[in-house]
């Protein structure tokens, strides 16, 4: 049960965090989702630092791994939001923008796990 709660708070703070983010990011003038993209990449490279931390001298404890990485970095992270954003981008026939934006959150959002575990050793 306590493994439960601390996914359920730790995914209710990276939410919120994603959902400001959001608000203040992404720009409804053109479309793009700066927001979501940010989110992805900052989680991307802290689930690589909380990651490379826990294997790292067991620096982490796995309760903290499961607040941080699997919780709030999981609400943290949008990967439905992005899977909808490239929906829409696609239905508007927007190819440009959707190809850029795929390419880019995976390139990146890899190279910032790869970075966070670089970081930490």
């Amino acid at each position: 049960m306590k493994s439960v709660l601390l996914v359920f708070f730790g995914g209710g703070f990276g939410s919120v965090l994603r959902y400001i983010i959001g608000k203040y990011l992404n720009n409804a003038e053109n479309g793009i989702p700066y927001g979501t993209f940010v989110a992805n990449i900052l989680g991307s490279l802290l689930i690589g630092i909380i990651l490379g931390l826990a294997v790292k001298n067991d620096t982490l404890s796995q309760n903290q791994t499961l607040l941080l990485a699997t919780g709030f970095c999981g609400g943290f992270t949008t990967f439905s939001t992005f899977a909808y954003e490239n929906h829409v981008f696609l239905k508007s026939g927007d190819f440009i923008s959707f190809a850029i934006y795929t390419v880019a959150s995976f390139v990146i959002g890899f190279l910032a796990v790869f970075l966070g575990m670089f970081l930490v050793k």
